[in-house]
């Protein structure tokens, strides 16, 4: 299994794991839309993505990243935005390999650490979390505005 970097050449590859990790969070959306959203992510280069293959190069998972300021700490962040894997190279350990491999991103760019938000039912992601070191926040409470038109 290896881990690199995503380039557009990567975007045809990425686009079925995306939209799985949408439907997974139940918000399926068409190919045409995810291509645009990722397309842009890259053009823009205001996130970071990487993709996990298997020793064939079929594509197995993702990880999304979005670079973020922790004004406590008075230092730079990264926020682990979007994680998957496939149904198929679950169990295999490609999320804890692309979860490494954010942890890397973010240490070498000098960062304070990761942030990530799952919901409440992903015990399996949870687990994982919690077995990298990841500690579940008892202090704050995450709280999201939905704004008209979007």
């Amino acid at each position: 299994m290896s881990v690199t970097a995503v380039t557009p050449h990567d975007l045809d590859a990425l686009l079925p794991l995306f939209a799985g990790y949408l439907e997974f969070y139940q918000v399926p959306r068409p190919i045409a839309e995810i291509r645009r959203f990722l397309q842009a992510r890259l053009t823009k280069g205001d996130a970071q993505l990487f993709i996990a293959r298997d020793p064939q190069g079929a594509a197995q998972g993702f990880v999304q990243l979005y670079p973020l300021q922790a004004s406590l700490a008075l230092q730079s962040s990264w926020l682990l935005s979007d994680l998957y894997v496939a149904p198929s190279a679950r169990r295999q350990g490609v999320a804890e390999l692309l979860m490494n491999t954010a942890r890397e991103h973010a240490q070498a760019s000098g960062a304070c650490g990761l942030q990530l938000e799952t919901a409440k039912t992903n015990l399996a992601g949870q687990a994982l979390y919690e077995r990298l070191g990841y500690v579940r926040d008892e202090v704050y409470y995450s709280y999201w505005l939905a704004l008209p038109g979007n």
